[in-house]
């Protein structure tokens, strides 16, 4: 079972924000598998799907960023899977806008979510998708520039790339990390 989770924050002040990209990819994949989320049996939504025969979960955990790793390790008790069928999806300061990465492994790079991941498993071994949002804000006002929403003249940008991430995740699914990383990420 492989569980793609979308990191986010709750609540509608939150939604289409930079730091929800995670949220907006795996909503992407259930709104083009027509997937419905429902409550999870932890702190999290989720839909339940299936790609070219394997089944996965996407999960939004309602736990807000900076508490993502206690979503993750309990998702990963509950579906009896290990972080090598996870795939975390998240923004990154550190790509251009609608730049995509996928790693296998990583630091935090300064991200609160992951820093959670991480601290919550043990482990900084685990396949991630970097969605960049660039870092085009004046110094101290880095929080309003990741809880804000895109520019307008990026959004097409933005667009394009969730759906080449949402392809990439489904890459994932069915041939795992490696391969997505060497179709993807020269993109």
């Amino acid at each position: 079972m492989h569980l793609i989770f979308g990191l986010g924050n709750i609540g509608a002040e939150y939604a289409n924000t930079r730091h929800n990209i995670g949220f907006t990819i795996v909503e992407h994949i259930a709104r083009e598998m027509n997937l419905a989320f429902e409550p999870g049996r932890g702190a999290w939504r989720e839909a339940r799907g299936s790609f070219k025969g394997k089944p996965f979960v996407l999960i939004k955990p309602e736990t807000y960023m900076n508490r993502s790793g206690s979503a993750v390790s309990k998702a990963l008790v509950t579906f009896k899977t290990s972080l090598d069928n996870c795939l975390i999806c998240y923004d990154d300061l550190n790509l251009p806008p609608g730049k995509i990465r996928f790693r296998d492994a990583g630091s935090a790079g300064g991200h609160n979510g992951i820093t959670d991941i991480i601290e919550r498993t043990g482990t900084r071994r685990f396949p991630r998708l970097r969605f960049g949002i660039g870092n085009d804000f004046p110094r101290g006002r880095q929080v309003d520039y990741v809880l804000g929403p895109f520019d307008d003249t990026e959004r097409q940008l933005i667009e394009e790339s969730v759906a080449l991430s949402a392809e990439g995740v489904l890459c994932f699914i069915r041939q795992g990390i490696v391969q997505t990383m060497n179709q993807f990420n020269s993109k």
